[in-house]
């Protein structure tokens, strides 16, 4: 009996430790606003965790900027580019000799679109991220989203 109490007792240690090491510094909020009769703006609003940034889409390197995609929908039509708006940063980084593009607290990214009907349909997409602080990057993480559009 002691023995299996005291296995279940290291397991949940273990389990509460690992669960801590999971660093999550950006909480994400998804939105729509209608802006015409069959016209919306997705809004993918980004907050930031104090002493952390996340890269523009445009960040200045590939590997560090942030990315859409979208499931197709026939029923959609994206009206341009993901437009992102916040107080944008620009660093140069001595390491890696480039100027670096971020946002700290938040970043709002716009997404316009236009339906072919006036239908209930879905707007999927995933948004992948880097985020770092003035010590590390953490890997590479996505957001998935999912946007109702009622039609009406």
């Amino acid at each position: 009996m002691k023995k299996s109490v005291f296995i279940i007792s290291t397991l949940l240690l273990f389990w509460a430790f690992a669960n801590a090491q999971i660093e999550n510094p950006v909480k994400w909020n998804s939105v729509k606003k209608k802006i015409g009769d069959k016209s919306y703006e997705l809004h993918l609003t980004a907050m930031i965790d104090a002493n952390w940034h996340l890269y523009s889409q445009d960040a200045g390197d590939d590997l560090f900027s942030t990315t859409f995609k979208f499931a197709t929908n026939p029923i959609v039509k994206f009206d341009g580019k993901v437009q992102e708006s916040g107080e944008l940063k620009k660093v140069y980084d001595p390491n890696l000799r480039l100027t670096l593009k971020y946002y700290n607290q938040q970043v709002d990214f716009t997404q316009k679109i236009k339906i072919k009907s006036a239908t209930y349909t879905l707007v999927k997409g995933t948004v992948i991220y880097i985020v770092c602080n003035d010590k590390k990057c953490l890997p590479a993480k996505e957001f998935q989203f999912s946007i109702n559009l009622d039609g009406k």
